[in-house]
């Protein structure tokens, strides 16, 4: 990574909220430091079952416009912004 790329990073940094902060150190100590601990049962299970509804439902999953209605909201408030759109 260049120098002004870590430089912008901590340019961002320093206008998040202590919550965000700590969001994103979360989020940094799972990057550097992975979980390798083993799966549990109860994640088999839902791996399996989640493998098994994809491959009975190749065309995908719920639609993001489906679970913004599922949970009572309009597209204008279930709007995503566009630096976090894929």
């Amino acid at each position: 990574m260049d120098v002004e790329a870590k430089q912008h990073a901590h340019e961002l940094l320093e206008r998040l909220s202590a919550d965000q902060i700590a969001a994103v150190l979360q989020l940094l100590e799972v990057m550097v430091e992975p979980d390798d601990e083993p799966l549990t049962d109860e994640d088999g299970r839902a791996t399996a079952a989640s493998r098994e509804y994809f491959r009975q439902n190749p065309e995908g999953g719920v639609s993001f416009e489906q679970v913004v209605a599922d949970l009572g909201f309009t597209m204008d408030q279930g709007e995503v912004p566009h630096r976090f759109q894929v």
